[in-house]
């Protein structure tokens, strides 16, 4: 039970400091999104996103934090294998399924809803 728990807490502190930074910075959903991913592969580059990932689950491996960890991983899994080519081919390999479920699951909302121009 406290597996759920620590998930939840640690999935929502990243939403918190998310609408933090929407609420008081200039910055865009869009940046902020961006440097999710990015900050995930740097705290794996640097040692400290696995102990996260190790205790809390889903809840550092769902939020955008854990794809730039999975690229990360993925890098370094190919690059251990194939060398350098690994740097080029690890990250798609290793995200390629939740790349495909997000244009997939767009492309079906796109054809559900209809968009509206700001």
């Amino acid at each position: 039970m406290m597996d759920y728990i620590w998930a939840f807490v640690i999935g929502g502190l990243f939403c918190v400091i998310a609408q933090v930074l929407i609420d008081r910075t200039m910055l865009t959903p869009a940046r902020i999104l961006v440097s999710y991913v990015v900050a995930g592969v740097i705290l794996t580059a640097i040692g400290l996103y696995e102990p996260l990932v190790d205790f809390a689950g889903s809840g550092a491996t769902v939020p955008l934090t854990g794809f730039g960890y999975a690229l990360a991983c993925g890098v370094k899994e190919s690059v251990a294998r194939e060398g350098l080519y690994g740097v080029l081919k690890g990250g798609l390999s290793a995200t390629s399924a939740g790349i495909c479920a997000a244009m997939t699951f767009g492309l079906i909302a796109s054809l559900i809803f209809k968009g509206k121009p700001k």
